[in-house]
C-alpha cells in the first residue's frame, strides 16, 4: 500500500484516554503512533508512561486512602477483640515506597501493553504543525516530523497555582483537597482545609456537607470562607501562611510544615501549537472545543479526556470515549459517547458515591414539586460493635414524582461507596424507576440493600432514620 501519510493516527498524550485510544486503534489494523512528555512540575517532580491518574491521581490516591482506612481498622479492631499494643504509629517511608514499586510496575505495563499491540511509543513532547503534521521534541532537544491521517489530543491537565498569591509557588505542592486531607489525617497528621467557597463544587451540597461533617468528626481542621494572602519560609524552614477570613474581615497568621494547592487543573493546551492550525479553545477555561464525536474546529484534528471542554475530568470517562473515537476513525462503528449518568466517587474518610443529578439540579431541570426525594440515615452494621458514630451516613435518591418515578440522581455516603455506586450506575442505563428499587430484593446485611429499602421522602417531613436491622 502507498500511504499517503506515515501514520494513520497519531495520538498526542500517553494518559488514560490516549493510551485507550491508541491501543484500540491499533487493534482494528490502523498504523498508530502515540507521544508522550511529562514537563516536570515547578517542584521537579517527573513521572513515567500512563498519565495522571495511574502516577499522580487516582491510583496513589486510592492506596494512600486504603493506608488510612486501615488505621481506622486497627482502631475498631480493639472493640472486636483484637489485643493490639498501644502505641501504633504510621511509617510514611513504608506507604510511600510501595505506593511508588505499584505505580512503577504500571508505568511498565503500560509500555509493554503498546508494544503488544504494535503502537508506537515516542516520549516526545508533540505539537501541532498542520491538520495532518505533527512535530515531536526530544529532552535533548531532538526534532522529529510525524504525518497522520488523524491527529488525536489527549494531553490532559495539570494542577493549577495560585500565582496571585506571593510564595504559592516557591513553596507550595499540588493535589486534591478533601481526598488528601482525609487520607493525611487518617495517618496521624495534623492537617487544615482552607475552603474559598465551598466544598465539592459541583456535587450535591446536601452530600458535601455530610462529607466534611464527618471530617471535622475525624479530626481533620477547617478554616472556612478564607481567602489566602501569602506565604512565606521563616529561619526554622517553616511555612508562614498569612489569610483572610472573609467573614469577620480579619487577617491571620499561622505556620505549617506543607503547604499544598488544590484549587483545580489548568488544561495542558499552551505548547500544543493549537493557535498556529486554528483549533477553537474556550476562552475562560483554555480548553479545547469540541463537538459529540470529539471533533474540534479543524479536520482530522479531534480531542477528549480533561483537555475537552465541558467533559468531565474522570479517567472511565477518558478510557471510554477513546476507545469509541478509535472505533469511530477507522471506521468500525458510529456509537458516540453518552456522557450523561456517570457514576462517580470522592474517596473522602467517609466516602461518597453519586450518579445522576444532585438535588439541586434535579430541581433546577424539573421544578421542586416534580420531584420526590427519598431518603435514609442508617447505620453501617460494622460500625456497631466498634461504637462509631454513624449520622453522616446517609442516602438519597432523586426521582421523577409522576409516573413511573423515573430516577434523576442516587447518592451514598458510608463505606465501600464506589462499589454500591457502581452496581447502581448500571441500572441508569436500563431506565431505572423507583418502583424497579422496591422490586429489587436487599442482600443482608449490607449497607447497599438500605438503598432498595428507602421508603420515606423528605416532602413528609418525618424522621428518615433507619431502625431495627
Amino acid at each position: 500500500i502507498i500511504r499517503k501519510y506515515e501514520y494513520d493516527l497519531v495520538v498526542i498524550g500517553g494518559g488514560s484516554g490516549g493510551l485507550a485510544c491508541s491501543k484500540e486503534a491499533a487493534q482494528l489494523g490502523q498504523k498508530v503512533a502515540v507521544l508522550d512528555y511529562v514537563e516536570p512540575s515547578v517542584k521537579g517532580t517527573k513521572w513515567g508512561l500512563g498519565g495522571t491518574c495511574v502516577n499522580v491521581g487516582c491510583i496513589p490516591k486510592k492506596l494512600m486512602h486504603q493506608a488510612a482506612l486501615l488505621g481506622t481498622a486497627v482502631k475498631d479492631a480493639k472493640k472486636y477483640g483484637w489485643q493490639i499494643s498501644e502505641p501504633v504509629s504510621h511509617d510514611w517511608a513504608t506507604m510511600a515506597e510501595g505506593v511508588q514499586n505499584h505505580v512503577r510496575s504500571l508505568n511498565w505495563g503500560h509500555r509493554v501493553q503498546l508494544q503488544d499491540k504494535k503502537v508506537k511509543y515516542l516520549n516526545m513532547k508533540g505539537s501541532l504543525v498542520d491538520e495532518h503534521t505533527v512535530k515531536g521534541l526530544t529532552k535533548a532537544g531532538k526534532e522529529m516530523i510525524l504525518t497522520a491521517k488523524n491527529i488525536v489530543i489527549a494531553t490532559g491537565g495539570r494542577p493549577k497555582y495560585p500565582t496571585h498569591v506571593p510564595g504559592a509557588m516557591e513553596h507550595g505542592i499540588t493535589n486534591v483537597a478533601l481526598e488528601c486531607a482525609g487520607f493525611l489525617t487518617g495517618i496521624g497528621l495534623d492537617t487544615t482545609v482552607m475552603v474559598r467557597s465551598i466544598a465539592l463544587r459541583g456535587f450535591d451540597q446536601q452530600m458535601a456537607g455530610l462529607v466534611t461533617d464527618y471530617m471535622e468528626a475525624y479530626g481533620t481542621k477547617f478554616a472556612w470562607k478564607c481567602v489566602p494572602r501569602s506565604v512565606d519560609k521563616l529561619s526554622s524552614g517553616a511555612l508562614q501562611v498569612t489569610w483572610m477570613d472573609t467573614q469577620t474581615g480579619k487577617e491571620q497568621k499561622d505556620t505549617y510544615d506543607s503547604v499544598l494547592w488544590a484549587v483545580g487543573r489548568a488544561p495542558e493546551t499552551k505548547a500544543l501549537g493549537l493557535d498556529k492550525v486554528g483549533v477553537q479553545l474556550n476562552n475562560e477555561t483554555g480548553k479545547i472545543v469540541v463537538g459529540a464525536d470529539e471533533s474540534t474546529s479543524v479536520p482530522n484534528i479531534y480531542a477528549f479526556g480533561d483537555i475537552s471542554e465541558g467533559r468531565p475530568e474522570l479517567t472511565p470517562t477518558a478510557i471510554k470515549a477513546g476507545k469509541l473515537l478509535a472505533r469511530r476513525l477507522a471506521g468500525q462503528s458510529a456509537e458516540l459517547m453518552n456522557y450523561d449518568n456517570v457514576p462517580t466517587t470522592v474517596f473522602t474518610p467517609l466516602e461518597y458515591g453519586c450518579v445522576g443529578l444532585s438535588e439541586e439540579e434535579a430541581e433546577r431541570r424539573h421544578g421542586t414539586d416534580a420531584i420526590e426525594v427519598y431518603h435514609a440515615f442508617y447505620k453501617p452494621l460494622e460500625f456497631t460493635v466498634a461504637e462509631r458514630d454513624a449520622s453522616q451516613c446517609y442516602i438519597k435518591v432523586v426521582c421523577e414524582r409522576r409516573g413511573d418515578q423515573k430516577i434523576l440522581g442516587l447518592h451514598f455516603t458510608g463505606p465501600n461507596a464506589g462499589e454500591v455506586t457502581q452496581g447502581f450506575a448500571m441500572s441508569f442505563q436500563c431506565g431505572a424507576t423507583y418502583s424497579h428499587l422496591l422490586q429489587t430484593v436487599g442482600i443482608h446485611p449490607t449497607c447497599a440493600e438500605e438503598l432498595i429499602k428507602l421508603n420515606i421522602t423528605k416532602r413528609s417531613g418525618l424522621d428518615a432514620t433507619v431502625t431495627g436491622c
